[in-house]
């Protein structure tokens, strides 16, 4: 394990270079989406999150409101949090995390403003139903439920064709620039 996150952690600063690994480039062109349902996904996420691969959680933007927002994720074999064919814990945190991100980066790119980074200060009643398995297509519902000094705090719910998988609270800190 220690071997594989020193590789990720390469693999990151030199993504954060511009430096694209050819699988990093094709896995992005995979994850471009055609459908009409869709707001942003593939390439187009990175306007809206700071995360690059490999450690990209969302594929797609499907739906933005005032306080809240639908994503997904297409779970593949080679995600960094799957352990025998299954979406662990963490990265469940790591998705809906991410969900949140999509949607904070969103409503500031509407409000004509830059999307800016956000730290997890805090999960609560983190309800796992069924580790999800790869293939899966993961939809995560965020829902804003208020926001003072720079903290967010959400509930989510992430959901596999209508079973619900997951479900927390978390706050959010966002980062003054």
């Amino acid at each position: 394990m220690c071997r594989r996150v020193e590789v990720i952690s390469e693999r990151i600063k030199d993504m954060e270079n511009g430096n694209f690994l050819s699988e990093d480039m094709e896995y992005l062109e995979q994850q471009e989406s055609t459908g009409a349902d869709t707001l942003f996904s593939g390439k187009q996420l990175f306007d809206l999150i700071p995360q690059r691969p490999p450690i990209v959680m969302v594929d797609a933007l499907y739906s933005a409101g005032d306080s809240e927002a639908e994503t997904g994720l297409r779970i593949g074999e080679d995600n960094m949090f799957v352990a025998e064919g299954r979406l662990r814990e963490p990265g469940l945190i790591e998705h809906i995390a991410q969900s949140a991100a999509a949607y904070a980066g969103y409503s500031a790119l509407s409000g004509g403003l830059k999307p800016r980074i956000g730290y997890i200060a805090e999960i609560r009643k983190f309800r796992v139903c069924r580790l999800p398995r790869t293939g899966e297509l993961l939809r995560t519902r965020i829902r804003i439920l208020g926001e003072a000094g720079g903290l967010s705090l959400l509930s989510a719910e992430t959901s596999s064709g209508g079973e619900i998988l997951a479900s927390c609270q978390m706050k959010i800190f966002v980062r003054e620039d």
